[in-house]
């Protein structure tokens, strides 16, 4: 009964005839069958169908991670509805945003936001799921029986995220039932997941990694989650044991490294570990390989792709790179309109079924970003190796120019990142008097031991004077987003007058 739709025809076809099978495993003890986890996927549609969701329309959701928000997103789609996940961090004035520019039918959120929700929902019906998954959505589903898909095609819209905004004005990612299907049946072959697999699912749900990665990737291959809400050292590191996966950030990595039951024997199950959203020292894939004997396997992927490249899972994965592009999806490097010559600097194009439909409501900066061929360019700075590897060295934007010449932070990062007090460390540009920009580092110590001389020394015979921080600040931490990623914009802000005159 899914075949009409796209993305649920592919998404439930490894469950079909396994309805009493464990889909997922959760953190009370219960678990949810496939055919329970469609079988409510139906009611909400039902649900969402009755309240007037019609093929096209957004569904837009800010809620706690659970299973039922799992059927939502399942249930949206089966009703032809476009899926519109929401950072739970968001705060009203940026949910306000969201609202007016998708412009949605319906819009869930937890019951605590009910009244200020319905403040700034417009037009829009709001409906409630709370972090056990009840509310008025669920009220609304539970009286319903049964659900036939809404026909939908490959090229018609499945979801919208909206980017971090981190360079300006949030874009809403138009995802196609083709681009997520295409990607998690790629990702599901490339990295050899099967109904045998058991997934640790310990991301957010709001976001690509956690949702078309971790979930998609688990759906198409039939395999069982452990379903977490949230990060949890200790109940991943219970899972281990009987589990064969873990898709996390460097984040996860680093504090499970700090946990002491982190060994071989804890990990001897295991066949695979994920990293992306963020780049992962190399310092961390040595100690995890020492700990564990697993190679993590790091990949790359934007909102606006799905996951475009991946480390293979035969053969050499190489830290400091994200592999080689996936199969059917192709990568540059450009700069100036030509292809760089291998092994140098420039900004990362992709094109492939992955790649989006456009920006919601945005023509022109669809048409700047999304070339007329299909290639996407995606923003990051890149180098392509003799072998094929992709080397990401940051965002285009984050490049700094000091009197005239390029700096790339992350050259500058892997040498002070290398230092034995050092634990990461970030590169920025910030406006100076007399060089346009100067480059400034923000650097985590390990110990009390660091100075700022110390680093200097590092790099005064390894770089360039110009690429040479002109000041080094020692903080506790870095400023991150929830999957990770260091918010460089946040400390351009926060030192970006550290060269003023006077």
């Amino acid at each position: 009964m899914y075949d009409a739709n796209h993305l649920i025809a592919h998404l439930g076809a490894a469950s079909r005839d396994r309805d009493a099978d464990v889909f997922a495993r959760l953190p009370d003890g219960g678990t949810v069958s496939f055919g329970q986890l469609f079988a409510g996927a139906e009611r909400m549609a039902a649900a969402l169908s009755a309240q007037g969701v019609a093929p096209g329309d957004r569904v837009a959701v800010k809620v706690a991670k659970t299973v039922e928000a799992i059927q939502l997103y399942l249930g949206t789609v089966m009703a032809g509805g476009v899926f519109l996940p929401l950072n739970t961090a968001y705060t009203a004035a940026e949910v306000a945003y969201f609202v007016r520019d998708a412009g949605p039918a319906v819009v869930v959120c937890d019951p605590a936001r009910q009244a200020e929700t319905e403040g700034i929902a417009d037009d829009a019906t709001v409906l409630t799921l709370d972090a056990s998954g009840q509310g008025s959505l669920r009220d609304l589903a539970d009286a319903k029986t049964g659900f036939s898909p809404v026909q939908r095609g490959p090229g018609d819209l499945a979801a919208i995220l909206y980017t971090s905004g981190t360079t300006g004005r949030s874009k809403g990612a138009m995802l196609s039932h083709d681009n997520l299907s295409s990607n998690a049946l790629t990702l599901r072959d490339l990295w050899r997941f099967t109904a045998a697999d058991v997934l640790i699912h310990a991301l957010p749900i709001f976001h690509t990694h956690g949702l078309f990665v971790a979930t998609n990737v688990a759906l198409v291959a039939g395999s069982q989650i452990v379903f977490l809400p949230g990060f949890d050292a200790s109940a991943i590191l219970d899972a281990m044991p009987e589990a064969t996966a873990l898709m996390g950030v460097p984040t996860f990595y680093t504090r499970l490294l700090a946990d002491p039951r982190l060994t071989r024997d804890r990990a001897a199950n295991m066949r695979l570990f994920i990293s992306g959203s963020a780049p992962l020292l190399v310092e961390t894939h040595e100690q995890w390989e020492a700990r564990t004997g697993h190679r993590i396997l790091e990949r790359y992927g934007m909102t606006e792709t799905n996951m475009s490249t991946s480390n293979p899972y035969d053969g050499e994965r190489r830290a400091g790179t994200v592999g080689f592009p996936l199969p059917g999806v192709e990568a540059r490097v450009m700069r100036e309109g030509e292809e760089v010559p291998q092994g140098e600097i420039g900004v990362l194009e992709v094109r492939g079924p992955n790649v989006f439909q456009g920006y919601w409501q945005m023509p022109d900066k669809t048409a700047e970003e999304l070339r007329p061929d299909g290639w996407f360019i995606t923003g990051d700075l890149a180098r392509i190796d003799a072998d094929g590897y992709v080397t990401i060295v940051g965002r285009e934007k984050d490049l700094i120019i000091t009197g005239g010449f390029n700096v790339y932070p992350k050259e500058v990062e892997a040498l002070i990142d290398e230092l034995q007090d050092v634990s990461e460390s970030a590169v920025i540009g910030v406006p100076h008097p007399d060089f346009g920009e100067a480059v400034l580092a923000v650097v985590v110590p390990k110990t009390s031991n660091l100075e700022p001389d110390t680093v200097r020394e590092k790099l005064a015979g390894q770089l360039a004077k110009f690429k040479q921080p002109k000041r080094i600040i020692l903080v506790e931490e870095l400023p991150r987003n929830t999957m990770g990623k260091v918010q460089k914009k946040a400390l351009r802000e926060e030192y970006g007058k550290a060269f003023d005159e006077g």
